[in-house]
């Protein structure tokens, strides 16, 4: 592309940024910045400088036009051009995300779900999850103290009296947002077909993370994967007093141990899918849990996401999962593989992403089955299942 063509293209997409409500950012001398730049970089200013003054005495030494043609010429764009590179590299760059920050979340919007009838959409209900964090935080934080974006090699503002929302936010560069009080940046890209990416960075993300998951439940089950909220028709109040005692022990041992894994036994209808959902409910949502509900596939191909502190897993009819591998029908089955590491928690904390967030996590894995009979000796061993128990009486 040409010069004249580039700079058409950028004062035509500039404009745009301005009748969105950008205002050009003006950058300030600081006085400190400078002198360390003559200290630690004369060569490189001096050369700089010559460049500029190199360019405005080609503009007042034409012989061809009249001396006050030579002066307008001092203000025409390749001019302006050199004088706005010197003083870019002379003056500090506006404020901008801190990369030394360790905790760093990442989430793309709108999420596009691809149906498959192969598979269940695990990466597409983990990243709507991941969509509903940020949209979450971001409505926690508010208005930012400081909106800059960065676009064709120049800065612009965004006056924060006249946000609103960051969907109605033109983004045609780099936005950077900056909150003071939780020290806290957050940089927003567009893609094609207008889908967006956030990122949002911060020495300790964890307290905000908890509070935009407070109260999310993920179901992962065939077509009927989705985010929403836990859902508990019956209280733990309405199911016998031996239960409910049962219950308040498990609830002790939540709040004081890191792990927590309960397998629940019993004939159909006993009420065991109904007592994890009014668990959940009544203990582990107001905890912070963000509860996981998984079937068969999901349990198969799950990981916990590693920003989540607090995670509940709830297992229906683990008897058909975490099958006794020393039986011939279990011998191709890799889920109670999967299930036991899940426990052992040797699944999620033995690769460390470098790029995000890392999270202590607490985990509370309720499983529900018909009988014991037919599970792996290995699952039920003393050290990986904390608390069992039966359910026998008709749940009405």
């Amino acid at each position: 592309m040409g010069y004249d063509n580039f700079n058409q293209n950028n004062n035509a997409q500039n404009k745009g940024l301005l009748a969105a409500g950008w205002r050009p950012l003006n950058r300030d001398l600081d006085i400190g910045f400078f002198a360390s730049i003559v200290v630690n970089d004369t060569w490189s200013l001096a050369k700089r400088s010559a460049d500029f003054l190199s360019d405005v005495a080609d503009a007042l030494s034409r012989k061809q036009y009249a001396w006050w043609a030579n002066i307008l010429n001092v203000f025409s764009d390749s001019v302006q051009y050199e004088f706005n590179e010197l003083w870019n590299y002379i003056t500090p760059d506006p404020a901008s995300p801190d990369r030394r920050h360790k905790d760093v979340l990442v989430a793309q919007t709108p999420i596009v779900q691809l149906v498959s009838r192969d598979s269940i959409p695990i990466e597409y209900v983990l990243n709507r999850l991941e969509e509903i964090t940020m949209k979450n935080i971001l409505e926690i934080l508010g208005t930012p103290d400081l909106i800059t974006q960065y676009y064709w090699e120049r800065y612009f503002y965004y006056p924060t009296e006249r946000f609103t929302t960051w969907e109605r936010l033109e983004v045609l560069g780099y936005v950077s947002a900056y909150w003071k009080e939780y020290d806290i940046w957050v940089q927003v890209e567009t893609y094609e077909k207008g889908k967006r990416q956030y990122t949002i960075s911060a020495k300790d993300l964890a307290p905000l993370i908890s509070k935009a998951t407070y109260d999310v439940a993920v179901i992962l089950s065939g077509y009927k994967s989705r985010v929403g909220k836990i859902n508990s028709d019956y209280p733990i109040r309405s199911f016998s007093a031996e239960i409910q005692s049962f219950s308040d022990r498990v609830q002790q041992a939540i709040l004081e141990e890191d792990r927590v894994t309960v397998l629940i036994d019993g004939a159909p209808g006993t009420g065991k899918t109904v007592w994890t959902q009014a668990l959940a409910k009544e203990v582990l949502m107001p905890l912070g849990y963000v509860i996981f509900i998984l079937d068969r596939d999901a349990v198969e191909n799950f990981v916990p996401p590693s920003y989540l502190e607090k995670i509940c897993l709830i297992i229906n009819e683990a008897d058909n999962l975490a099958k006794n591998r020393a039986l011939e029908s279990a011998q191709d089955n890799s889920t109670t593989e999967h299930i036991l590491s899940l426990l052992d928690g040797t699944l999620y904390r033995s690769v460390i992403d470098e790029g995000g967030v890392h999270i202590e996590q607490k985990l509370v894995v309720l499983m529900t089955c018909n009988t014991t009979d037919r599970m792996d000796p290995a699952l039920l061993r003393k050290g990986r299942v904390d608390f069992t128990y039966e359910f026998v009486h008709k749940f009405v």
